[in-house]
């Protein structure tokens, strides 16, 4: 029983803010955060953009390249840290705006920046079981970065979805989880604006959770580093995920395609997910792909793939990752705070 990704998507926001503009205003050297960050611009949503609207058109882009009937997709889950709702789901609009039916299971996934893979591994234990044909499952997010703190220069929108089935564009070979209480990041309910421990969300957080999944799965598999042709990892910079490619033996080359952070900022649980995307946008038959996402509180899940022939008939029928990355408006910080809704009554 072959089950994987039978169609992908992705969509990206087009309003970009470039560092050197929110630097500009807190009188930061912008030089010190594009070295440190790896970050040059991040993508910001519309005044009508949210989760449910960006797991939208990702999702719609995944079902063109699926070809198959939507009322065929018997779950969907939403992974997000900024649904619109705190109560009522993202899901349920989504599945009516994209035809999905009333015979399908819905629910929102929460799990900081890994809840959209968390809805992954569901979908595709569902698929295994036989409870469902297809699952659908989105990891999607507006972030959010209180002004004049670290995290407003890179936390950015964006999503990409994925429909779980057999006769996949790429078979997921195996997953596993890493998983602990270590809180180095977090947001009340009630708080616009989340916490973060500073330097205690590297070592002990976002390395100790990247590494020990990435470690265990390649155990389980018998694979090595050198045996994938792409790696893809959360990414909250570019310097996380490029020092973790190294502790872990994988080269800046595998990592490359994958480091979307770079030019739209971290999409929380879109950033891994976007990554996957951007590398299945330009895989070949037979080339594997390594995943391992992250989220505070805190865990990662791990993830291995391999591109199979169908790639080449369901690759060209949805614009491309690289289409909404390049597809751009640059805004200033006021248009910003507006879109934002930082100014507060």
């Amino acid at each position: 029983m072959t089950i994987g990704i039978v169609g992908y998507g992705a969509y990206i926001p087009r309003h970009r803010i470039s560092v050197e503009e929110i630097a500009k205003i807190w009188g930061e050297n912008a030089e010190n955060y594009k070295r440190g960050l790896m970050v040059s611009e991040k993508s910001v949503p519309d005044m009508d953009e949210d989760t449910i609207t960006i797991s939208t058109e990702a999702g719609r882009n995944a079902l063109l390249r699926a070809g198959i009937d939507p009322a065929a997709i018997g779950a969907i889950y939403i992974g997000s840290e900024s649904h619109p709702y705190a109560v009522k789901p993202s899901g349920t609009v989504v599945s009516e705006v994209l035809c999905l039916g009333n015979d399908i299971m819905v629910a929102d996934f929460e799990f900081a920046c890994k809840a959209g893979t968390a809805a992954m591994q569901c979908c595709y234990g569902m698929v295994k079981a036989g409870m469902i044909e297809y699952g659908m499952a989105i990891g999607a997010d507006t972030s959010q970065g209180r002004p004049g703190d670290a995290l407003e220069y890179t936390a950015a929108a964006g999503g990409a979805a994925f429909i779980i089935g057999r006769d996949p564009l790429a078979t997921l070979d195996d997953t596993c989880s890493f998983t602990t209480d270590t809180s180095d990041f977090w947001r009340r309910n009630m708080e616009d604006y989340p916490k973060h421990g500073a330097r205690f969300t590297g070592k002990p957080a976002y390395f100790k959770h990247v590494t020990s999944a990435a470690r265990m799965l390649l155990e389980r598999t018998g694979t090595k580093p050198g045996d994938y042709d792409y790696v893809v990892f959360h990414m909250p910079n570019g310097k996380f995920p490029a020092n973790a490619a190294k502790m872990l033996g994988f080269s800046g080359q595998q990592l490359q395609q994958s480091l979307v952070v770079t030019r739209i900022g971290n999409c929380y649980s879109g950033s891994s997910p976007l990554g996957l995307s951007n590398v299945l946008d330009v895989a070949k038959p037979g080339q594997k792909i390594f995943m391992v996402s992250y989220g505070s509180g805190a865990g990662s899940d791990a993830f291995s793939f391999t591109v199979t022939d169908k790639i080449l008939e369901r690759r060209d029928l949805a614009p491309t990752t690289e289409h909404y990355i390049s597809k751009k408006t640059n805004i200033d910080y006021g248009m910003y705070v507006k879109l934002r809704g930082k100014l507060k009554m």
